[in-house]
């Protein structure tokens, strides 16, 4: 049997499949839980909350934002729409983790196969698959996200915001599931970049802090080191904060290149408050926040999505090894 064979028949393994779901179910819970409060304050920069836009733009206005959002709603008010950030970021991120190992053994079934060009297919591939299944929560958070504490107006609950959205006339009468996916095209043309390059930089980052042919600085164990082609006989685990910073980078790179794609979704996830009864076109969206902000439209919130990306990625990554090792799967 070749080892490609082998690899495919491990990851395709039962077994296999529900504790690597399990593994990314539970990093992807605990970094999104970390950034919770930057991801919160980004969504009301992106979507251009009218309460909040004037703090866009500035290093400081993140801060000034977070410090108005706890002097309204509390503490808790940083968290607002995180309950629905959970439901969904635990299958996502299971989806997402299991479908990258069963493309990774169908895309590189051998060492040599294991490139850059590879990892990033896979990752894209894997991307898309999660967002087909999760895309409606996501939509339901952000929706809860936006919506700022008033006079005479209670938080948004997660069964109130469904009813609200599915109940919006903007799709025909007998299709109202879709209202649930407002800017799931521009998700999806964002997804591939931005998943395809976090997890092509992350193989390339882990790989660089791998190799050395004695012993790594940046691992855990030696590695080992084939004579003849070079190549690492096993990989060795990374040291935590090697695996943070490896994580870390992935991220900012990816979140740099698929960000305007990420606007202009949040402000197609919106469009149903402000304009309940149409569905507003990708193209309107991107003219839209064009001639209302010119280029610099399309990075509100960058800095805050930098600053959030960073410790999301890597510690994603890194919880996911460490589960990886306590649940005992290669």
């Amino acid at each position: 049997m070749t080892s490609g064979k082998k690899r495919r028949e491990r990851t395709q393994n039962l077994d296999y499949v529900i504790r690597s779901a399990i593994a990314g179910g539970i990093a992807g819970c605990v970094a999104k839980t970390a950034i919770a409060p930057l991801d919160r304050v980004k969504i009301l920069f992106q979507a251009q909350n009218p309460v909040f836009e004037k703090y866009s733009g500035t290093f400081t206005g993140a801060f000034k934002a977070g410090r108005d959002i706890i002097k309204h709603t509390g503490v808790l008010g940083l968290f607002q729409g995180h309950s629905v950030t959970l439901l969904r970021i635990f299958p996502y991120a299971s989806i997402k983790f299991v479908s990258i190992e069963q493309f990774r053994a169908l895309l590189m079934p051998t060492k040599a196969h294991e490139t850059a060009t590879r990892e990033f297919f896979a990752g894209s591939l894997a991307g898309i698959t999660c967002i087909l299944f999760t895309y409606p929560l996501d939509l339901v958070r952000v929706r809860m996200a936006y919506v700022v504490k008033q006079e005479n107006r209670v938080r948004p609950t997660l069964i109130d915001t469904c009813k609200q959205i599915y109940k919006e006339p903007a799709a025909a009468s007998s299709f109202h599931l879709l209202n649930f996916y407002r800017g799931f095209f521009p998700t999806v043309a964002g997804i591939i970049p931005y998943a395809g390059i976090s997890f092509g930089t992350y193989h390339v980052m882990t790989h660089l802090f791998r190799f050395d042919p004695i012993i790594s600085p940046y691992t855990r164990l030696p590695v080992q080191i084939d004579p003849e082609n070079r190549r690492m006989v096993e990989k060795p685990p990374l040291k935590p904060w090697a695996e943070l910073l490896c994580g870390g980078v992935s991220g900012l790179v990816a979140q740099t290149s698929s960000y305007p794609l990420e606007v202009i979704r949040r402000r197609m996830q919106v469009s149903g408050l402000l304009h309940p009864n149409k569905f507003v076109k990708f193209m309107d969206t991107a003219k839209l926040i064009y001639q209302s902000k010119g280029l610099k439209g399309f990075y509100v919130g960058l800095s805050i999505g930098y600053i959030k990306v960073f410790p999301m990625m890597g510690i994603s990554f890194m919880v996911y090894d460490r589960m990886k090792d306590i649940l005992d799967i290669d």
